[in-house]
């Protein structure tokens, strides 16, 4: 009962581009997603915190899901530690995007499209080797 007055509302979403334009990404899973990108925010959750990267998702052209792509700090730590630089805006958001094909890939059906994706250490290094950036 009192979890919603103790629970803190999260930040406003930034960096959503002007004008939304709607996306298409065919899944390996079978099923066409359409897609916008909204924004991101800081999070914190447990004892991990980093970048909430959220997109407005559909399967079917009639109802759509908010979901978030976790992008945490140590996952980004890690690359950029490796690396000797830190990684840009936009290709955090790369990261960010890739990682939400993945999951288009590999859940097996929308209905799973609800939970957030989470982005770690390993995913952030294959990504990056796939975009082709050191």
């Amino acid at each position: 009962m009192f979890d919603r007055w103790l629970s803190r509302k999260p930040q406003p979403l930034s960096g959503a581009p002007a004008i939304r334009r709607q996306k298409t990404y065919s899944g390996q899973s079978g099923y066409v997603y359409q897609y916008y990108y909204e924004g991101h925010r800081p999070y914190k959750r447990e004892r991990n915190n980093g970048t909430e990267y959220v997109f407005n998702v559909s399967a079917d052209r009639k109802t759509s899901i908010a979901v978030s792509v976790l992008v945490s700090d140590t996952a980004l730590e890690d690359w950029q530690g490796r690396h000797g630089r830190t990684l840009y805006a936009s290709e955090r958001y790369a990261i960010a995007k890739m990682a939400l094909f993945q999951a288009f890939d590999e859940r097996p059906d929308p209905a799973t499209m609800n939970a957030d994706v989470h982005v770690r250490a390993a995913d952030v290094e294959a990504i990056l080797i796939a975009l082709g950036i050191e």
